[in-house]
C-alpha cells in the first residue's frame, strides 16, 4: 500500500511541475508577443522621426525672397518643432509605460495603451507626411512647373503655326484668335516673372490658366474654320436649295404644309446668327452640335421631298387601279342585288349566303365613302402624298378582302347553277342508260323476265321522276337535288348491270344447250342434264340452267365454259 501511495504521489508531483512549467512558458510567450508589438511601434516612431523635413526646410532657406515665403517657412519650422519636441516625446513616454505594464503583467491596461500609442504614431506620421508634401510643393515647384510649361509652350507653338499656315480660313475671326494667342504669350511672361520672384503660390494659378487657355485655343483653331464654313456657306446653301425645291413642289401641287419649311428656315437663320455671335467671342460650346443638327435636318428634308415624289407616283398608279376595280366591283354587287330576288326564287339560298352578300354590300358602301373622302383631301391639298399613299394602300387591302368574300358568295351561287346544269346533264345520261336497258331486254326475247328486273325498273323510274320534280321545283334545293340525282344514277346503273348480266347468262345457257345437243344421242347423262337445263331455262332460272348445262357438257368436254366465253366475246 505504501508503494502505491508513493507512486501516486510521484505522478501528482510530476503533473504539478508540468503545469507550472507550461504556465511559465505561456506567460513568457504572451509577454514576448507584447514586447514584439512595442518594438514594432518603436520602429514606426523612429521612421516618423527620420522624415526628411529638416533637409527639405534647408532647401527652402535660399529661395526665401518675400514675406509670404518667409511666413510659410516659419510656420513649417514651428510645426516640425512641435512634432519632434512634443508629439514624438509623448510617444516615447507612452512606449516606456508599455514596457512597465508588460513587466507588471498588466496585460489589460497594456492592450488599451498599445492601441492608444499606435493611434498617436499614425497621427504623427500623417502630420509629418503632410508637412513634407507641403514643403516639397515649393522645393520641387520650379522643376515641376517648368517641365509643364515647356510642354505647354510646345503645344502653343504648334497651335500658332497651324493658325498662321491657315490664317485665311478664319475670315473675320483672325483678330480675335490673334488676341487670344497674345494673351497666352503674356501668361508665359507672367510665369517667368513669378518664378523669378519665387512666388510659387501664384505659379499654380498661372500654369492652370495656361493649360485651360491652350486647351481652349486648340478647340478654337481646330473647329472655327469648320464652324464658319458650315454657318456661312454649307447650311445657307442647303437652305436656299430647300427653299427653292419647296416652292417648286408646292407649285406642282404637293401639299407640304406639314413640313413647316418656311418657319424652320426663319428659325434656322436666327440660330445661325446666334451661333456666329458665339463664335466671334470664341464661345464654341454646342456650336458644332447645333450646326450639325441643322444640317441633318435639311438633309432629312431632301429625303422627305423625295419620299413625297415617290409617294405621289405610287398613289396615282394605285388610285387608277383601285378606281377601276372599285367601279367593276360596284357593278357586280349591284347586279347581284338586282337579281337577288330572282336568285332566291330559283335556288334555296341559306341565311349565311344572303348575309354574306349583305355584309359585302355594307363594306363596299364604307369603302366608297372613304374613297370619296380621300379624293376630297386630294382636291383640297390638305394631306401629303405619303399619307395618301397609306390611305390608298389601306383601301386597296380592304377592297381585296371584300372581293374575296364576294368571290366566295359568287362561287356559292355559281356552284348552285353548276349543280343544276350538271343534274340536267346527268338526268339525260341516266335516261339514256334506262332506255338502253329496255331496248336490250326487248331485243333478246327471253322466255321469262324475273321479278327482280321489274322491281329495279320501277325503282329506277321513280328515282328519275323525283329528279324531274326537284328540277321543276322553285326554289331548287341543290342539296336535295344532288341526292336525288345520285340515287337515280345508282338505281339505273344497277338495272343496267342486272339487264346485261341476265341477258349474258341466258345467252351462255342457250349456247351451252345448243353446243351439247350433239352429244345427247351418244351420252345419256348429257341428254338428261341438258333436259334439266332446258326446263330451268324456260322457267327463267338462267343461272341454274347455265350451271347444269355446263356441268353436263363437261362430261365430254371439260373446256366448254372457256369456249362459250370466247364465242360470246366475239
Amino acid at each position: 500500500m505504501q508503494g502505491q501511495y508513493l507512486i501516486i504521489g510521484s505522478y501528482l508531483v510530476i503533473c504539478i511541475v508540468i503545469v507550472i512549467v507550461a504556465l511559465h512558458f505561456i506567460r513568457r510567450g504572451i509577454a514576448n508577443r507584447y514586447r514584439k508589438k512595442v518594438h514594432e511601434l518603436e520602429v514606426a516612431k523612429n521612421m516618423v522621426a527620420s522624415t526628411p523635413v529638416s533637409l527639405e526646410l534647408s532647401k527652402v532657406e535660399p529661395i526665401i525672397k518675400n514675406d509670404k515665403m518667409e511666413e510659410k517657412y516659419n510656420d513649417w519650422q514651428e510645426r516640425f518643432d512641435q512634432l519632434r519636441e512634443k508629439r514624438l516625446s509623448l510617444i516615447d513616454d507612452m512606449l516606456i509605460d508599455l514596457d512597465i505594464y508588460i513587466d507588471k503583467k498588466d496585460y489589460k491596461n497594456c492592450v488599451y495603451r498599445l492601441a492608444k500609442t499606435e493611434l498617436a504614431i499614425y497621427r504623427a506620421r500623417e502630420s509629418a507626411d503632410s508637412l513634407l508634401d507641403e514643403i516639397k510643393e515649393i522645393t520641387l515647384s520650379e522643376e515641376k512647373y517648368r517641365a509643364i510649361v515647356i510642354k505647354l509652350k510646345a503645344k502653343y507653338r504648334e497651335l500658332n503655326k497651324d493658325f498662321q499656315d491657315h490664317k485665311q480660313m478664319y475670315d473675320e475671326m483672325q483678330e480675335a484668335v490673334e488676341l487670344q494667342l497674345e494673351n497666352i504669350e503674356r501668361r508665359f511672361l507672367d510665369f517667368e516673372k513669378v518664378m523669378e520672384k519665387n512666388e510659387y503660390s501664384e505659379v499654380v494659378h498661372i500654369v492652370k490658366a495656361l493649360d485651360a487657355m491652350i486647351e481652349h485655343m486648340g478647340i478654337v483653331i481646330k473647329e472655327v474654320p469648320d464652324l464658319l464654313l458650315m454657318a456661312k456657306q454649307v447650311i445657307p446653301n442647303r437652305m436656299k436649295e430647300v427653299e427653292q425645291l419647296n416652292e417648286d413642289m408646292v407649285r406642282h401641287g404637293y401639299p407640304l404644309d406639314y413640313l413647316n419649311v418656311e418657319y424652320n428656315l426663319e428659325e434656322s437663320q436666327k440660330n445661325i446668327d446666334h451661333i456666329l455671335d458665339k463664335i466671334r467671342v470664341l464661345n464654341l460650346e454646342d456650336c458644332m452640335f447645333e450646326l450639325q443638327t441643322m444640317l441633318d435636318y435639311y438633309e432629312s428634308l431632301f429625303v422627305d421631298f423625295e419620299k413625297e415624289r415617290l409617294s405621289r407616283k405610287v398613289y396615282e398608279e394605285m388610285e387608277a387601279d383601285f378606281s377601276k376595280k372599285l367601279e367593276k366591283t360596284n357593278k357586280v354587287v349591284q347586279e347581284i342585288y338586282n337579281q337577288l330576288d330572282d336568285i332566291k326564287n330559283m335556288y334555296d339560298l341559306n341565311d349565311q349566303d344572303v348575309e354574306t352578300i349583305h355584309e359585302v354590300n355594307k363594306i363596299l358602301v364604307v369603302i366608297n365613302d372613304d374613297y370619296k373622302k380621300m379624293l376630297a383631301k386630294v382636291e383640297a391639298k390638305s394631306s401629303p402624298y405619303s399619307m395618301l399613299q397609306k390611305e390608298i394602300e389601306d383601301l386597296t387591302f380592304r377592297l381585296k378582302n371584300m372581293e374575296e368574300d364576294l368571290d366566295r358568295a359568287l362561287k356559292s351561287l355559281g356552284n348552285m347553277y353548276d349543280d343544276e346544269v350538271r343534274a340536267r346533264e346527268q338526268l339525260e345520261e341516266i335516261e339514256s342508260f334506262l332506255k338502253q336497258s329496255k331496248e336490250k331486254m326487248r331485243g333478246y326475247k327471253l322466255p321469262i323476265i324475273t321479278n327482280d328486273y321489274f322491281v329495279q325498273l320501277s325503282e329506277a323510274n321513280e328515282a328519275i321522276e323525283e329528279v324531274i320534280k326537284e328540277l321543276e321545283r322553285k326554289p331548287i334545293v341543290i342539296k336535295t337535288l344532288n341526292t336525288r340525282v345520285d340515287t337515280a344514277r345508282d338505281l339505273v346503273l344497277k338495272l343496267y348491270n342486272t339487264t346485261n348480266e341476265m341477258i349474258k347468262t341466258a345467252q351462255l345457257a342457250e349456247m351451252a344447250i345448243v353446243f351439247g345437243n350433239r352429244y345427247r344421242i351418244v351420252y345419256d347423262e348429257v341428254d338428261a342434264g341438258l333436259g334439266d337445263a332446258e326446263q330451268l331455262f324456260f322457267k327463267g332460272e338462267y343461272k341454274k340452267a347455265l350451271d347444269v348445262s355446263i356441268k353436263a357438257v363437261s362430261l365430254v368436254d371439260e373446256d366448254i365454259y372457256r369456249k362459250l366465253l370466247s364465242v360470246y366475246d366475239k
